[in-house]
């Protein structure tokens, strides 16, 4: 796991990473190999030419350098896959196979060199044999001068764009099948930001299913602590809906990345008023913007008798939840919608003050409901730990999580620690390779200062409000036939308090994913609605 010492100094690669780079050379080297002996074979007999026997002996040098570093790459990986993570002892030969390796470049670039000046200077033999030549020159050139990849252009994605909402809010879905509805035209609402053809909008009233008349004030503005949001009218409701977007752009990331927690002045009866500094700075700001111009005003004025209701996903969703925190006094009404909020929000008052009025919604393994300061930090210890007690080599443990993630499975099924290892022994992992070859070194004595047992000097924070958590019936891969299929139950906030690694921690935070989720458990909760129950169960639904 530690990094290599080559040339006196510590590189970025371990001993235990040349098992999969060294089988893909280890593929075009044999390949290369049998087509210089097919050839030779095959056109051995035409090599009584013009400067045949040089030829003749090129190709036989060739085979047997190629057969020299075949057996090297083969032993690299070999030795590469012994040993585990933290044990590089059955490693320690690999320095000097790759000093090995490296030396053989230059009899392999000599070699190729004087083969490109011997076709040159008119070698006079069969064409097929000179091509064959000239094919394996070009082909170590290629090897010697490896491909720089081009990066891949980070993705654009405008700062202004907004999918909407459905329902309550949609964000980050791909845009609507169909031509969103572009046009320049007069509009009766408020529109602040970009958008100058109406793509944005096009795609919120195509996504929502409302019609123009029934948004109040679109914000496209996008800056750190300055989030993009809009205000409608939602007849069938009767609610007055505020939907704020989540993470779209670089600013909204940085607002993220404002993990500390500040003090909120707040006009409520909680004694410990602490949330997300950035979050909290995005709501604040919605809040200036909603009170200060004006704009609940304008919408209750044209509907005095409907709710408020604060919907988001994300970023959206912590922003969303602080907001109706916010306007809960002038509001009392007021409910709360969070998609997918992140965990590290609210003190521990304020999430219970929030329960009245919130509802979260959480889907599977999504990593976000579970994302705070205080559980990176203990991922970092849990990871430090399985490291430290891992018994299976690194390309195990990689096969298995390439199958996993493909193909689902219990990822009970593929153990890589220790049975009855000591997980609080670790104290100072992954410094250089003499600590992690004994667990007899001071480094992995116990002490109470361990940074892996001292607590976190970060106070915990919580996800907002009651919390609805859609699970996943059975496991899926990536690429499985299996069809999810989910359930709703009612969760406390210790079920999140821990990050949980698997193919779905990222796919399920999509709204898209989300939404179809919970169309599905709507869905089958109409159906179940229509079955007649047998013996007169009672049957709880969410």
């Amino acid at each position: 796991m530690p990094g290599m010492v080559l040339f006196g100094r510590r590189w970025g690669i371990a001993s235990d990473d040349f098992v999969f780079p060294g089988f893909f050379e280890l593929f075009l080297r044999m390949l290369w190999w049998v087509g210089i002996l097919t050839l030779y074979l095959m056109y051995r007999g035409k090599l009584d030419c013009t400067g045949g026997a040089l030829l003749s002996s090129y190709l036989i040098v060739l085979l047997v350098l190629l057969a020299v570093i075949i057996g090297t790459v083969l032993a690299i990986v070999c030795v590469s896959m012994k040993g585990t993570i933290c044990n590089p002892g059955p490693r320690k030969s690999m320095s000097k196979l790759l000093y090995l390796r490296l030396a053989l470049f230059l009899p392999e670039m000599v070699w190729a060199s004087l083969g490109a000046s011997w076709i040159a200077h008119g070698v006079q033999c069969d064409k097929a044999v000179v091509n064959g030549i000239i094919a394996t020159v070009i082909v170590r050139t290629q090897t010697w001068c490896p491909v720089t990849l081009q990066q891949a252009s980070p993705f654009s994605i405008s700062s202004r764009t907004v999918s909407g909402i459905t329902g309550s809010l949609r964000r980050g879905t791909a845009i609507p099948q169909g031509r969103p509805n572009c046009r320049s035209r007069m509009a009766d609402y408020d529109l602040v930001g970009g958008d100058q053809l109406n793509c944005h909008f096009g795609s919120i009233l195509q996504t929502t299913g409302l019609q123009y008349g029934d948004f109040v004030h679109i914000s496209f503005h996008d800056k750190v602590y300055e989030l993009p949001f809009l205000v409608a009218l939602d007849h069938r409701k009767e609610s007055v809906v505020v939907a704020v977007r989540g993470t779209m752009s670089l600013q909204d990331i940085l607002t993220d990345l404002s993990a500390e927690s500040e003090t909120l002045d707040l006009e409520c009866e909680v004694q410990d008023c602490s949330a997300h500094k950035g979050i909290s700075q995005a709501a604040r700001y919605v809040y200036r913007r909603l009170i200060n111009d004006g704009i609940l005003s304008q919408a209750f004025s044209l509907a005095p008798e409907y709710r408020l209701v604060i919907v988001g996903h994300s970023l959206g969703a912590g922003a969303a939840a602080l907001l109706s925190i916010m306007l809960r006094k002038s509001h009392p009404h007021v409910r709360c919608y969070a998609f997918s909020p992140p965990r590290g929000l609210l003190s521990k008052s304020l999430y219970e003050y929030s329960k009245d009025f919130t509802v979260s919604l959480v889907l599977g393994k999504d990593v976000i409901p579970r994302l705070s300061v205080t559980t990176l930090e203990d991922l970092k210890k849990r990871i430090l730990r399985v490291i430290a007690h891992c018994n299976k080599p690194k390309y195990k443990i990689l096969l298995y999580g390439c199958w996993y993630e493909l193909f689902g499975g219990d990822p009970d099924n593929f153990p890589t620690e220790l049975d009855g290892g000591n997980h609080g022994d670790l104290t100072q992992p992954l410094l250089g390779e003499q600590s992690l070859l004994t667990h007899g070194s001071p480094s992995y004595s116990f002490s109470s200062d361990s940074p892996l047992e001292s607590p976190s000097k970060y106070p915990p924070l919580y996800p907002p409000g009651r919390i609805i958590h859609l699970e996943e019936k059975g496991t899926s891969g990536r690429f499985s036939c299996y069809t999810a299929q989910y359930t709703a139950k009612w969760s406390h906030e210790s079920e999140f308090n821990t990050i949980l690694i698997g193919p779905k921690m990222l796919t399920d935070h999509m709204p898209d994913i989300l939404m179809r989720a919970l169309d599905s458990v709507v869905a089958n909760r109409a159906a179940c609605m229509l079955c007649p129950t047998h013996g007169g169960a009672h049957v709880d639904m969410v």
